[in-house]
Formats: structure tokens, sequence, C-alpha cells
């Protein structure tokens, strides 16, 4: 089965990187649930949690809103800011 490449940006550094299985987040019009094979998109990502499962556990990060882009099983979130405590190592 094919992953996700996630890549978790702040204005000011990139917070994290990885492969994922899904990734969750909240966008201005809903929620989305990202799993490999999607669609091509861009939306713009509501305040809240973005959420991903790597390596069978969740990490979760707190973002003010941003954007996220999904192409090619690449998931790339761009926020201004991040609070990543609950992302891991």
């Amino acid at each position: 089965m094919s992953s996700l490449q996630v890549e978790l940006v702040a204005a000011d550094r990139k917070v994290w990187e990885g492969e994922a299985s899904q990734v969750s987040a909240r966008s201005i019009e809903g929620d989305l649930g990202i799993l490999p094979g999607h669609q091509p998109l861009l939306c713009v990502l509501a305040e809240g949690e973005v959420r991903v499962n790597s390596g069978g556990s969740w990490r979760s990060a707190q973002i003010d809103g941003g954007f996220l882009s999904v192409d090619h099983d690449r998931v790339t979130i761009v926020a201004e800011s991040v609070d990543a405590s609950g992302m891991g190592s």
C-alpha cells in the first residue's frame, strides 16, 4: 500500500516531515480526510487541529489557519503559527 509524504511548515520553520497513512484537517468548508491516491486539492484551512497518522499512531498539531495542498500523494500544510507539541519526534 502506498503512503503519503507529508510536510508541515510554519512561517519560520519546517515543523514536521515524514510518511503517513492518513491526514485529517479542518478546512473552512468542513473536515477533510486525506488518504493515499487522493485527488489533487488546494484548500484554505480553518484554525484548529491537524492530525497525521504516521507509523500507526496519531500525531497532532494546532494551527492558526493556512493552506493544504495534495498532489501525487504529497501533502503540504502551510500555516502562519503551529503548535507542534503533539507531533513527537
